[in-house]
């Protein structure tokens, strides 16, 4: 995720759920218990799924 990110040019906030329960928090809020997720603006994109990162990030 981080890789495929960064090598796209995006900057973008890692939270790790385990050390920080603000960010854990979050992920709660949403509804979500598993990891990774990735917010991009209203998009919610749950595990690695290239496809759904490139489309929430308008790279097709």
């Amino acid at each position: 995720m981080k890789e495929f990110l960064s090598r796209s040019g995006f900057e973008f906030t890692a939270k790790n759920v385990d050390e920080d329960q603000d960010a854990l928090n979050e992920l709660v809020a949403l509804g979500l218990m598993s990891i990774p997720v990735t917010i991009v603006g209203d998009y919610v994109v749950r595990g690695f799924d290239e496809k759904a990162l490139r489309a929430a990030l308008g790279i097709g």
